[in-house]
């Protein structure tokens, strides 16, 4: 697949746009005037050489962490812990516990325990992590359970810490605490709310019950890290039921107990128990801190209740509990959840002026509401401050601005922004699939393809979700044969198309209308190991119906069947309608049979399909019964039965039948273009040509007129009446809506100039130009009828077209040109126009001489008359006449010229 050229960037994020950058009609930007005004990103705090990694290995702090034997003999327990935990690599943090252990007179410690076994659990060295378990001098206790608990549903194992539980049960060691509270997190984490709340329940009550939560069903896997702690349970002291507490019924200490249980009553829904347990803190002397009130404001917020989260926000001001940046993170991530757009800036704006830095999360919601609002200008002044700060655009705002850039039509500076922040950025798979998708759900394929492509620059492998993207691209442009070389560039790849991958080919290549395609990517898909679903078969089917290939259809319901899939309403409806199209009602009526066997109640789409195929054979009976079965559903028959029943009655000429339906229509609101259109031919071909017109005019001023079916109507009435204005007015309504006439639209406007004492060669002319394919005969045809009816203006414009220097028209459009200026009184253009068809070799006509006649005949007789005179010219005089005209125009003798034609 040959890559896109580069497109050199058009302009910064920010910058003017040079001329052309932007694509499509899109206002420009508003005056700076009326824009928000957005704070400036103050520049980051500065690092301390203990946080900066360069200066790591030089500064006092950091030697400070690989202290002497000396220097760690003279600490004591609690500050061995915190040396501990401030280990950045598990190596070193298990080197530091062996040195510790060998000190003279150095005591165990459940606490160091716990600190390396967090260490070990977070970087998954899960043999390091049971050794240490193992050696443990003390056993388990509630430091060491919290600990491990924590660090395994972090690195997603969350069952391997529930199974903790278990151990500590079979330990007889009872929760504090700091492991309650950490093993209700866990539950609260998977969405056990329930469990988690009995947990703390009986936890106050005194009670280690655990059995609630069936840990004896939790299943490990035989690889699974924590599968040696089985073998603990096994051979340990299994006590059964419960274990008492000592100190009896209690209540937490810790506000992050509380912390962690609002947040559980809060994502439960229960907001009453959160702040009913808010308000009990200061009771039991524990006040609220800053995650305190963030977590309360959060579940508030989004519950909807943002006066009770601004409430919160305020009394933490009271109470001198200065917010954080995650506060205003909070209140803004509220404001944007119900689009206030001015709240997410109010907050926005108060974290400079708190002292505070904005932050990544804070960023990243403020881009997110400005560009859902296509504020170019403003969101370009947050990328600013973010770059002047030294920071970066979030990766989880790249496609949001992209989006933006792509919605509003500006292309260049999509590109120019994916450029600068996205390409050899190490963006995930992820999201740079939603940069290429922007551009795919446009149709935009040349540009997602760019993106796409750009990805084998950046060092990281394309994924199988951003060739899915792809795919969706080509599909959206109808680039099908692109995804030809974008499957080999998958294969090469050693990418493997997933379920997705070919759902997405099979339903591309079946609304392209390859049905063949699309079933031969069905059968790979099996091969592959895929189980097709019901929709995945009828997207082929419903091809194989569009091309009324019933074989084939047939075929692969068989298949669908054999495969253990059973078809459902829409399959069984795709073949009803299918047959019905082809006017075989045994076998619709065959698979009707069927759908009602498999316990599955037609809907209207289905019996609509039915009625049609009724009306092939002007079974009328038959299809009224099943019109009154829809009447009897919910919503009744849809506008498509309603038109199926109008047209079997207008073809069988029930004029009443189709009345009553009409009227029903037109009382609900519900009549549509095809509904008056069938009404209007039939009234006239029953020759109710009044009804007829009635209607006609009805469905012009409705606004109905869409296709040029229906616009064919209503101008047949005119014709029938002789309503020449009427009718080019309606053509002129046509052409403004990019509605090209067709065949029988021409065939009226010949019927109608017939009629309109226009000369039969004038019109014989312009039937001979339309028949034989002129290239300008349809233009000059419409000027020709605008230029009888006075419409002048309309006609003068069309022959401004035909008679640009590019283009080369026929004798035919010249007399036509010639005819629209004259009757305009253009007088001399009239003449020029006569001169360059002489200069281009075109004799003038019998049509010509009719034109001359109607420009220049002499005032007081009739058109028919000066017809009648030209008409009596011989032949061989017509010649002679025409040589004496040319000769006296050319030597500025126009009155001669006039007085020529005149005779």
């Amino acid at each position: 697949m040959p890559p896109l050229p580069h497109r050199p960037p058009a302009a910064g994020a920010g910058a003017a746009p040079t001329a052309g950058a932007r694509s499509g009609p899109f206002p420009p930007h508003p005056p700076a005037a009326s824009r928000i005004r957005l704070p400036r990103l103050p520049p980051p705090p500065s690092l301390s050489s203990s946080s900066t990694p360069a200066s790591s290995f030089s500064s006092p702090a950091t030697s400070a962490l690989h202290p002497s034997d000396e220097v760690l003999s003279a600490m004591s327990p609690r500050e061995h812990t915190s040396l501990l935990s401030r280990q950045s690599c598990w190596r070193r943090a298990r080197d530091l516990f062996d040195r510790l252990r060998a000190l003279p007179g150095y005591a165990p410690n459940p606490v160091h325990d716990a600190v390396l076994l967090r260490h070990l659990a977070r970087a998954r060295r899960w043999a390091e992590l049971r050794c240490a378990w193992l050696e443990m001098a003390l056993p388990p206790s509630n430091p060491a359970y919290a600990a491990l608990a924590d660090a395994l549903a972090k690195a997603g194992l969350a069952r391997g810490a529930l199974l903790l539980l278990r151990h500590m049960r079979a330990q007889g060691v009872a929760p504090d605490e700091v492991s309650m509270n950490t093993f209700v997190r866990v539950l609260k984490d998977q969405g056990r709310y329930a469990d988690a709340l009995a947990l703390f329940r009986n936890w106050c009550d005194g009670r280690f019950e655990v059995d609630f939560l069936d840990l004896d069903g939790i299943a490990i896997d035989s690889d699974c890290p924590m599968q040696f702690l089985l073998a603990d349970i096994c051979d340990g002291n299994f006590a059964s039921g419960a274990l008492a507490i000592d100190e009896g019924p209690q209540k937490p200490k810790l506000v992050a107990t509380y912390n962690t249980l609002i947040d559980l009553y809060g994502k439960a829904g229960r907001l009453k128990d959160a702040l009913d347990m808010f308000l009990d803190m200061p009771a039991h002397g524990v006040m609220p801190d800053k995650y305190t009130f963030n977590t309360l404001i959060n579940i508030f917020g989004f519950a909807g209740n943002t006066a009770q989260a601004e409430a919160l926000f305020a009394s933490m001001l009271v109470r001198g509990i200065n917010p954080d940046t995650k506060t205003y993170n909070v209140m803004m991530t509220v404001f944007a959840s119900i689009g206030d757009l001015d709240g997410v800036l109010k907050y926005y704006r108060q974290i400079g002026k708190a002292g505070l830095h904005v932050d990544a999360v804070s960023s990243r919601i403020v881009l997110q509401v400005l560009c859902e609002r296509k504020m170019v200008r403003e969101a370009e002044d947050v990328i600013e401050g973010i770059l002047n700060s030294g920071g970066s655009v979030n990766e989880q705002s790249l496609p949001i601005v992209m989006k933006m850039y792509v919605d509003l039509g500006f292309l260049d500076e999509a590109i120019t922004f994916f450029e600068r922040h996205c390409r050899g950025k190490g963006v995930s798979s992820k999201n740079f699939a939603a940069m290429i998708d922007a551009f795919a759900v446009k149709g935009l394929w040349e540009e997602a393809e760019h993106i796409f492509l750009s990805r084998g620059g950046d060092g990281n492998n394309k994924d199988i979700i951003e060739y899915n993207v792809m795919v969706k691209a080509y599909g959206r442009a109808k680039q099908y044969d692109r995804v030809s070389s974008l499957l080999e560039s998958m294969e090469g790849s050693g990418v493997s198309p997933d379920e997705c991958t070919y759902n997405s080919l099979i339903q591309m290549f079946s609304v392209g209308g390859f049905p063949q395609r699309a079933k031969k990517l069905l059968g790979k898909m099996k091969d592959a190991g895929f189980e097709p679903k019901c929709e995945t078969y009828s997207a082929v089917i419903r091809s194989y119906s569009r091309h009324c290939l019933v074989p084939e259809a047939i075929g692969l319901l068989n298949e669908m069947k054999s495969s253990g899939v059973e078809p459902n309403i829409i399959v069984y409806g795709l073949l009803i309608d299918m047959f019905a199209e082809t006017g075989n009602v045994k076998e619709a009526l065959h698979y009707n049979n069927l759908l009602e066997e498999s316990g599955i109640s037609p809907n209207q789409v289905v019996l609509t399909s039915l009625i049609k195929a009724y009306s092939k054979y002007n079974c009328w009976k038959e299809a009224l019964n099943l019109y009154s079965r829809m009447n009897n559903m919910d919503g009744g028959p849809d506008i498509i039965a309603s038109n199926a029943m109008l047209n079997l009655y207008a073809n069988l000429g029930m004029v009443t039948e189709a009345k009553e339906i009409f009227d029903i229509l037109r009382r609900n609101s519900n009549a549509d273009g095809v509904s008056y259109t069938t009404m209007v031919y039939l009234y006239k071909g029953m020759g109710l040509l009044s009804e007829s017109v009635k209607v006609a005019c009805e469905l012009h001023k409705s606004g109905l007129l869409s296709d040029c079916a229906s616009y064919n109507a209503v101008i047949a009435c005119y014709v029938a009446k002789d309503n020449l204005r009427d009718c080019a007015e309606l053509v002129q309504e046509m052409i403004l809506a990019n509605i090209p006439p067709d065949a029988s639209t021409f065939g009226m406007i010949f019927s109608l100039l017939q009629n309109s004492h226009v000369s039969a060669e004038e019109v014989l002319q312009l039937e001979s130009a339309y028949n034989d394919g002129k290239s300008s005969a349809k233009q000059a045809i419409v000027a020709f009828l605008f230029s009888i009816a006075g419409m002048h203006a309309a006609a003068l414009e069309i022959c401004e077209q035909l008679l640009k220097p590019e283009r080369t028209i026929d004798a035919c459009a010249y007399n036509v040109c010639f005819k629209v200026y004259a009757s305009c009184g253009k007088v001399e253009k009239a003449f020029s126009l006569f001169m360059q068809m002489n200069d281009l070799g075109l004799k003038p006509d019998t049509v010509t001489c009719i034109h001359l006649a109607t420009c220049y005949g002499k005032p007081g007789v009739s058109e028919g008359q000066r017809t009648n005179a030209l008409f009596e010219y011989r032949t061989d005089e017509l010649i002679p006449s025409h040589n004496a005209l040319v000769a006296y125009i050319r030597s500025g003798k126009n009155n001669v010229a006039v007085q020529l034609v005149k005779k």
